[in-house]
């Protein structure tokens, strides 16, 4: 069984480590609404790349009521 020579210092193990840390998720700005969003993905409001891809409940019940 293999057994480590000395102990690791507190900068080797750091050193190691410096690759570990998670990334940030890229988030995007949708160009119509100004909403934030993850890449490639639905903002909350329904635009998907500056168009109306899908309605919301907001925008059902505006409908309705304008009915």
């Amino acid at each position: 069984m293999a057994v480590q020579k000395s102990r690791k210092t507190p900068s080797k193990r750091g050193m190691h480590r410096s690759h570990s840390a998670l990334p940030l998720p890229a988030v995007s700005i949708d160009a119509k609404s100004g909403e934030t969003h993850s890449r490639h993905r639905i903002s909350r409001e329904g635009f998907y790349r500056g168009r109306k891809v899908l309605q919301t409940k907001a925008d059902a019940a505006a409908a309705a009521a304008e009915e």
